[in-house]
């Protein structure tokens, strides 16, 4: 009789082990497959080829010019609305729903989420060059979300503040 509650007791763990990664790899655990459904364009590895551009979301403002994302960093103001430009410095590896944008020159960077889940970036990224139009919000994140987004790759500065840039259009150029 406590053969097969063992082997039921484990086949559990194992499915919830395996499972929680796939479900629960941003930080507020809101990137499942709803929200990859409602990404119209395919957001996989390979989307974003040499020499091409990739634009996501709603079109980037023609009439103003884009600032380097470190004179943004320098003074974030929160609610503020921005067009900068940056390198991916790495991206979401499971679904492209969120991605790090640093200053060319290197330095801290910010992270950038999408607009209501409403597009993604290719997994690849890492090494684009971008230009981001978006609202930046200041927060502090709980010790948990600072566990699991370093567990993810991301860099969080110490104390758990992070600017965040929520982006309603990106374009994406690799050389």
């Amino acid at each position: 009789m406590l053969t097969p509650m063992y082997s039921l007791v484990f086949a559990s763990v194992l499915v919830v082990t395996l499972a929680t990664p796939a479900l629960a790899h941003d930080e507020t655990g809101a990137c499942d497959e709803d929200h990859a459904k409602v990404a119209h364009q395919p957001a996989g590895p390979g989307a974003l080829k040499p020499g091409a551009v990739l634009t996501r979301g709603e079109p980037l403002p023609k009439n103003q010019s884009p600032q380097p994302l470190s004179a943004v960093l320098a003074k974030p103001e929160d609610g503020k609305k921005v067009l900068v430009e940056g390198v991916v410095r790495r991206a979401c590896s499971q679904m492209g729903c969120w991605m790090e944008l640093a200053p060319p020159e290197g330095g801290p960077g910010v992270r950038v989420t999408f607009k209501d889940y409403g597009f993604f970036v290719p997994t690849d990224s890492a090494g684009a060059q971008a230009r981001v139009a978006g609202t930046l919000k200041v927060s502090t994140l709980t010790p948990e979300q600072v566990a699991h987004l370093r567990a993810a790759g991301a860099q969080v500065k110490k104390g758990g503040t992070e600017i965040q840039l929520e982006a309603t259009g990106v374009e994406l150029r690799r050389l």
